[in-house]
């Protein structure tokens, strides 16, 4: 894969894909700018090479054609201050004024068009909308991680108009790559994997791949309750995937006989409701009361979780403990969000695996306090499950 280090943009006009899939408030206020700095240092390299950029993105799930909530003209401002210059903003990626504006960008100089996503053609990977998007430029950068999983029009099949040398990858690309492939390749151990979020088939494919890997497989969240049945245990009602009841029992076996610690929580938060106001008790976690749910770790648990993982020096996290975005059922991802930072500061290398672990982080005030926070979960997943991301792969 081409990199920016390799290429020189003087006299080129950049077609970069961002991942500027950022959050907004009711006001389309952004509330959370880090995907936006994080393709910084791309963007100045290539304007201060002498070059221009073009950035494509995508902003949510708009239905088809224009959405104004998920247009990128709220993201001018904050961008233009973002590069110490004005942005310019040229609308709908296929309009006469996005092409006119991009022909005539001088070096230094940005152009942002509109939410690529407002045409069915991206996310089809249609080869006709991908040459038009080409056209905009004489060098194509890839930037946007986060979506390098998907096989769309800008993020992959635009690749292929552009020769070998001109189809390049970004530094945020670059880096997360790097350090999927340290967690991988050159783990120090113990090596702790924590896997939280609702759903075990979500996350099949990667506790396989990581019962070849890991030392210690900490499992947390709503998928826990399917182990816990998996053990002949009762969780009243919690999640529980019940077609996926022997895939867990099949899992835990897998662990002991490739000698990974399995650890699933002992006991567990419970509610009467799924509320935060629920009334809430603590109970064992293979003896939910009927009419009860689990919804965070309990106190045992936490303990036992940050313990092993102050003891680590390789972490791998994906997935909350809990339903974290309730604060009465935050403790248990907090305990293993700073039992992470605690670990970082005595040497460890630790990546937080994107999606709502990121946000748990971020919004913990622990980000500073880890090594590596991925910006893309699904990207991550998949390439640390040893699947091809399209998005890579078109970069040769």
């Amino acid at each position: 894969m081409n990199t920016l280090d390799t290429y020189n943009f003087a006299g080129k006009r950049a077609v970069m894909r961002v991942d500027f899939n950022v959050p907004l408030d009711k006001d389309l206020r952004i509330t959370d700018d880090t995907r936006i700095r994080m393709a910084t240092r791309s963007v100045m390299k290539i304007l201060n090479d002498g070059g221009s950029v073009v950035l494509l993105s995508h902003l949510g799930r708009p239905k088809g054609g224009y959405e104004k909530k998920y247009s990128l003209e709220s993201l001018v401002a904050r961008l233009s201050q973002e590069y110490g210059r004005p942005v310019q903003w040229g609308g709908d990626v296929l309009g006469a004024e996005a092409a006119q504006k991009a022909a005539a960008l001088q070096p230094g100089q940005v152009l942002l068009l509109d939410n690529v996503r407002f045409y069915k053609e991206e996310e089809a990977g249609d080869p006709a909308f991908a040459a038009k998007l080409a056209q905009l430029g004489n060098v194509y950068v890839n930037d946007a991680f986060g979506t390098a999983h998907r096989a769309h029009a800008s993020t992959a099949v635009i690749a292929s108009f552009f020769g070998p040398k001109d189809r390049v990858g970004g530094y945020l690309l670059q880096s997360e790559l790097d350090n999927a492939k340290k967690v991988l390749e050159n783990a120090e151990r113990p090596f702790t994997a924590i896997m939280g979020g609702a759903k075990i088939s979500d996350k099949i494919l990667i506790i396989e791949k990581l019962l070849d890997k890991v030392d210690n497989l900490l499992i947390g969240g709503g998928m826990a309750y399917t182990f816990a049945v998996a053990e002949n245990g009762t969780v009243g009602s919690s999640l529980l995937e019940a077609d996926k009841v022997d895939l867990a029992r099949q899992l835990i076996q897998k662990a002991k006989e490739k000698g990974v610690n399995l650890v699933l929580p002992s006991d567990s938060l419970i509610a009467d409701r799924f509320a935060n106001d629920a009334n809430v008790e603590v109970a064992a976690n293979h003896h939910i009361p009927d009419g009860w749910m689990g919804l965070d770790l309990g106190p045992d648990s936490r303990e036992t979780f940050a313990e092993i993982i102050r003891n680590s020096k390789t972490i791998l996290w994906n997935g909350p403990m809990g339903v974290f975005e309730m604060s009465n059922f935050s403790l248990g991802t907090e305990y293993v969000a700073r039992a992470i930072a605690e670990a970082t500061a005595n040497g460890a290398y630790s990546l937080i695996g994107g999606g709502d672990s990121a946000a748990a982080v971020q919004q913990l005030g622990f980000g500073d306090q880890v090594s590596y926070i991925s910006t893309g979960g699904g990207a991550l997943l998949e390439y640390m499950e040893g699947k091809e991301l399209p998005g890579v792969v078109a970069l040769g």
